[in-house]
């Protein structure tokens, strides 16, 4: 079976995150980046399915030139080739501009099942896998924890407040993978040595049939209005019981009115 994997390359763990004023939005350019540990997961359970039922495993992501040390990391996992989304016109996109691209650059391969990480590490916004989903006509299977399949058939274990559901849908079909859904393994010498020879294919908005002002900046819906740092937080009321410290709390927690 083939498997596109969308994993996104964020600025590495180790980087203090700076908010660019003028744009208002984070500074990616310069910095070292590290394939997302979310989409890592991913990424482990493409290549798990694929060693299992045969096939291949593309990484598909958008980013900055920075990005090609994450994309190198999935190679040297396992990962057959991967698909670059590298184009300044794009930088500034919202979640459906981002989903228009990846849906568009999917549409290029042949695939089986697209698999995406629940959200990623750095914006949370936890919904790019489900516009994707719509603008492919899949079915979208959420929070999977466990995912096997079988004629032409994917199952998962959708995890919910109450424990597991198990959802079963026809491929292909999209999966969104919960994290602690495995333990991603970890790059040898020779998967490292073999990804400097993988193809990495590079496509900019217009290779992928997509105008400024559907994506990026022009074409985003969602807009930042401000930025800022959060208030200081004021210092806490110390209660010494002296026989009514359960009153002294309870009045408190009356006064900022949790009670």
């Amino acid at each position: 079976m083939n498997v596109v994997v969308c994993g996104k390359v964020i600025p590495a763990s180790t980087v203090i995150i700076e908010i660019d004023p003028s744009s208002k939005r984070m500074q990616r350019k310069g910095v070292p980046h590290e394939l997302d540990p979310a989409a890592a997961s991913a990424v482990e359970e493409g290549l798990r399915l694929a060693e299992k039922h045969g096939g291949t495993v593309v990484l598909v992501t958008m980013g900055t030139s920075d990005a090609t040390i994450g994309i190198r990391n999935a190679l040297a996992m396992g990962v057959t080739s991967a698909v670059h989304i590298l184009d300044d016109a794009v930088a500034g996109s919202d979640t459906l501009g981002t989903a228009k691209l990846l849906a568009a650059a999917i549409k290029k391969l042949e695939y089986d099942l697209v698999l995406c990480a629940t959200e990623s590490s750095d914006s949370y916004s936890g919904i790019v896998h489900g516009q994707i989903a719509q603008l492919l006509g899949l079915p979208a299977l959420t929070f999977a924890k466990e995912v096997a399949v079988e004629a032409g058939k994917i199952t998962i274990k959708r995890q919910s407040e109450s424990g597991f559901d198990l959802v079963e849908a026809n491929l292909p079909a999209l999966v969104a993978c919960s994290s602690g859904i495995n333990e991603p393994r970890y790059p040898q010498l020779k998967g490292i040595m073999a990804a400097k020879k993988k193809e990495i294919k590079v496509y900019t908005a217009a290779d992928l049939g997509l105008s400024p002002d559907q994506v990026g900046e022009m074409g985003a819906r969602e807009k930042v209005l401000t930025i800022g740092r959060p208030a200081m937080r004021q210092a806490g009321k110390a209660v010494t019981d002296e026989g009514e410290g359960g009153k002294q709390i309870a009045d408190f927690l009356a006064e900022i009115k949790v009670i």
